[in-house]
């Protein structure tokens, strides 16, 4: 089994700054990719950014510029630093990660349990 705790969301005001992180724990063997998504009320979910195990990155064109995706591997740790926030950046951010456990055949995708975030204008 593996569990990912994200903490660091919260109310900001327009052109405020946030930073998400996401801690994987469990039997994980590997991790792959690690992602932010986000869904705001009414909307489907979508990518905000994603980071491979070699560090390369992917952001949505939305956040591009605005947003950075780390992560720390000794530590199963990704993080989301947000700046010059908006209040269309508001939503529920979950972290997702693609990851090989112990006694479970292949890779799959994990999911937060996603930490709101409130961009107030």
């Amino acid at each position: 089994q593996v569990q990912l705790v994200e903490s660091g969301g919260g109310l900001v005001q327009a052109g405020g700054s946030l930073r998400l992180s996401c801690v994987a724990s469990g039997s994980i063997l590997n991790i792959n990719d690690m992602g932010w998504y986000r869904q705001a009320p009414g909307k489907q979910r979508e990518l905000v950014a994603s980071i491979t195990s070699g560090g390369s990155t992917n952001y949505a064109d939305s956040v591009k510029g605005r947003f950075t995706i780390s992560r720390d591997n000794a530590k199963n740790t990704v993080y989301l630093q947000m700046n010059s926030l908006k209040p269309e950046d508001t939503g529920v951010y979950y972290c997702r990660i693609d990851a090989s456990l112990r006694y479970v055949y292949g890779s799959n995708y994990y999911w937060g349990q996603g930490t709101q975030v409130t961009v107030s204008s």
